[in-house]
């Protein structure tokens, strides 16, 4: 049974569980041959304080066949093989996930081996504006937490949150030019603020309780103050000029978002599809 969200105290929440379901169905105007999708939309089995409880992919198309692998990020990747489709195709996924706020999301020794989390990529490449933006951000602040804490509430005040007048394709630079997005827009614009101040970050796409759609925000990567040589991810969210929390569900991480996008393939045909998306996230459990 879900839990009406609006009355919790988030702030003293200590565990919580979370019952997503996502829907994707293309619809056809032709038959198409030889569709070969991807789908990134289960979280992987641990994350930091998130443990992937159950989870279930269905395709309603009769001769699909389905692959599950990962990539070089550690995500849970879908693929889905259909030599026909005749007007229709649909995706299910079902996940059911817990999160224990006690717990961070630590990443072994030998971290700073990811070197996309400080190299720019080409949706984060930083222009001449967000160059000496993040040079006035790294002398007013002291690097890490209190520099990403800097960055993340100028973007906050440097966006407008608008839908409609950014894409997939849209560059950090080219939305802080608009000053206007979504959160995936603040997700790389910060990031590019961050890898420009010599801050590893990285592009983080899952759910927020409460929200519409998918959503994005930033995690910046920090070595532990124990001498193991781990690191800490650090979770912010621009878009809201927040940290982040419990009630926030990974999915998927990666230099930016042409690496997680939630579902995205190729097909054979004159014809172009329809995509009609659902999804439901429910707070199942709380203490």
């Amino acid at each position: 049974m879900a839990i009406d969200p609006a009355p919790v105290d988030w702030a003293s929440a200590r565990r919580a569980s979370y019952q997503l379901r996502q829907t994707f169905r293309y619809e056809y105007p032709q038959p198409i041959r030889d569709l070969s999708h991807r789908l990134i939309v289960i979280p992987p089995e641990r994350f930091g304080d998130q443990r992937r409880l159950s989870h279930n992919v269905s395709v309603a198309l009769h001769g699909a066949r389905l692959e599950n692998s990962s990539d070089r990020f550690g995500n849970v990747i879908v693929d889905v093989f259909a030599p026909r489709v005749s007007d229709a195709i649909e995706f299910v996924a079902e996940v059911s996930v817990e999160r224990q706020a006690s717990q961070p999301n630590r990443l072994p020794d030998g971290w700073l081996a990811d070197e996309y989390l400080l190299e720019p990529s080409r949706l984060t490449e930083a222009d001449d504006r967000i160059l000496r933006a993040a040079d006035d951000l790294f002398e007013a602040a002291e690097w890490g937490l209190p520099l990403a804490d800097r960055i993340n509430d100028w973007v906050y005040q440097s966006m407008t949150y608008r839908h409609g007048v950014t894409g997939v394709r849209t560059t950090a630079a080219e939305a802080l030019a608009l000053g206007a997005g979504v959160c995936q827009d603040y997700a790389h614009v910060m990031l590019a603020l961050c890898r420009a101040s010599g801050l590893p970050s990285r592009y983080v796409s899952g759910h927020l309780l409460g929200q519409g759609g998918t959503h994005a925000w930033v995690e910046v990567v920090l070595p532990a103050n124990d001498g193991t040589g781990d690191a800490i991810a650090h979770a912010f969210d621009p878009t809201h000029a927040s940290r982040g929390g419990i009630a926030y569900v990974t999915v998927a991480v990666g230099a930016d978002y042409s690496d997680v996008a939630p579902t995205s393939g190729t097909y054979l045909s004159g014809a172009r599809g329809r995509l009609i998306a659902s999804k439901r996230v429910s707070l199942t459990e709380i203490e």
